[in-house]
């Protein structure tokens, strides 16, 4: 298998088990990320389904992407279209109402498999998704530190997904002290040396001029 090739598999792959491990942390009922936290809530009172709205919700963050003259790529956009409908496969194979101690599984397995995920399709170095893009965006313009705009990002957006009565609990605590440090692991494990291909290396992991521990977090 040629480099482009390993490439692509690893971008499908990742964005693919990306949907399937939101499904595993929102069947586990204990709490979501703060995004998927947003999508609850809004799926709450329109009844679009999770798969759509989420498609949705990353369609407004690319129109933020605009002043903040951020280029998507093209893993950028198969983000963006594809973890909602895998997230709603896996939702459709995963049972809600599970016993407790099932759930607890379920959601450190989908814990892990975000950050394999996260590695899988950044480390393709295809693009940031969509709300990595707004983070490293955000920080790129305004200069301040890559935690204080992710933790005021996914603040604004966990009390909005509360207030509109999304599931927020120990799971999303738990979500927010791990996944950074799983993905900084997964990161550098599964990226991709791009010296084998001929086009020019990008000067982060995620393509966007930021490192690997820039872009540790649920990168859709």
């Amino acid at each position: 298998m040629g480099p482009m090739s390993r490439r692509i598999l690893h971008l499908l792959i990742g964005l693919m088990l990306y949907g399937i491990g939101i499904a595993l942390i929102v069947r586990a009922e204990i709490g979501v990320a703060p995004w998927d936290v947003l999508t609850q809530g809004i799926d709450r009172h329109t009844h679009l389904g999770f798969g759509l709205i989420t498609i949705l919700i990353s369609g407004v963050v690319l129109l933020l992407w605009i002043p903040l003259r951020q280029k998507p790529g093209v893993g950028t956009l198969l983000n963006a279209v594809l973890v909602g409908p895998a997230a709603v496969l896996g939702l459709w194979l995963i049972p809600a109402g599970l016993d407790l101690w099932v759930r607890a599984i379920l959601f450190a397995s989908g814990l892990l498999v975000l950050a394999v995920a996260t590695g899988l399709y950044i480390g393709a170095h295809f693009g940031p998704g969509p709300r990595d893009g707004l983070m490293t965006g955000l920080h790129t313009r305004s200069g301040w530190k890559i935690w204080i705009v992710r933790t005021g990002i996914e603040a604004v957006v966990l009390a909005i997904g509360w207030a509109l009565g999304g599931n927020v609990g120990v799971g999303t605590v738990l979500f927010a002290v791990l996944v950074g440090p799983l993905c900084n692991w997964t990161i550098p494990f599964f990226t991709i040396n791009r010296r084998t291909v001929k086009a020019p290396a990008p000067t982060g992991a995620d393509g966007s001029g930021r490192s690997a521990d820039d872009v540790s977090r649920r990168s859709r």
